[in-house]
């Protein structure tokens, strides 16, 4: 399965474009992200074009379906799909492989699942009001409340 157009537009809005390197909200520092959310190798200083943005999403994305293809054992709608591609890239593979959310899905329990995306509204233990705005939405798309 691919993210959908709509999955990428949703991940975009929702991390924003940055064409300067910026330190993590979270942490202050590390990882520094550029454009839409990309981190591989990003230092201070760094710039990057839109269309290079573009590109890293792109690229990033693919790790995020990867992961969810190797850990989800259960089929997904297009939404459901896009909503994990989002908090995989925003969250990491590991973190979900982990998590109660991932145990709910392959239970077949999707809507105990969106209820677990507004558990990781945080970042260095504290919540983060774009964070939480995003799992709110990520679970929305989740649950098919975005067609």
């Amino acid at each position: 399965m691919q993210t959908s157009e709509r999955g990428l537009e949703f991940i975009a809005e929702h991390e924003g474009l940055m064409l300067q390197a910026y330190p993590d909200p979270g942490s202050g520092g590390d990882p520094w992200t550029i454009g839409y959310g990309h981190t591989r190798g990003v230092k201070p200083g760094d710039t990057c074009t839109a269309e290079q943005a573009l590109e890293w999403l792109r690229e990033d994305v693919r790790e995020a379906e990867q992961a969810i293809e190797r850990l989800v054992t259960v089929d997904l709608t297009q939404g459901q799909f896009d909503a994990l591609v989002s908090f995989v890239f925003n969250l990491g593979a590991r973190n979900f492989g982990s998590s109660t959310l991932l145990k709910r899905i392959n239970m077949g329990d999707f809507a105990g699942a969106a209820d677990e995306f507004s558990r990781w509204n945080r970042a260095a233990g504290r919540v983060m009001a774009g964070l939480t705005k995003r799992r709110h939405a990520e679970a929305a798309l989740f649950a098919g409340e975005f067609a």
